[in-house]
């Protein structure tokens, strides 16, 4: 599962040639989720609440990059870095 991001102890990846809806992966400890990207909603999976809000901020923030990794991902190409939360 290739890492696009990680920031706060947080790890973001996407699968090549994943299922819809549009989504990434989020591991914070041993906890994990799975996250819309348009809307940035909880899918699957589970993290705090204080984490989450900072994914939901982040993935607002960084959704064109995310969405253009989605599509790369589903045509087998390699991903781009998203800048982490600042």
């Amino acid at each position: 599962m290739p890492e696009v991001s990680r920031f706060l102890g947080m790890v973001v990846a996407m699968f090549f040639n994943d299922h819809a809806p549009p989504h990434f992966h989020v591991r914070y400890g041993e906890l994990a989720a799975v996250v819309g990207i348009d809307p940035p909603v909880l899918l699957a999976g589970r993290l705090p609440p204080r984490v989450m809000g900072l994914v939901v901020e982040w993935a607002i923030l960084r959704r064109t990059e995310l969405a253009t990794n989605w599509e790369r991902a589903r045509r087998l190409e390699p991903l781009e870095p998203v800048a982490p939360l600042e």
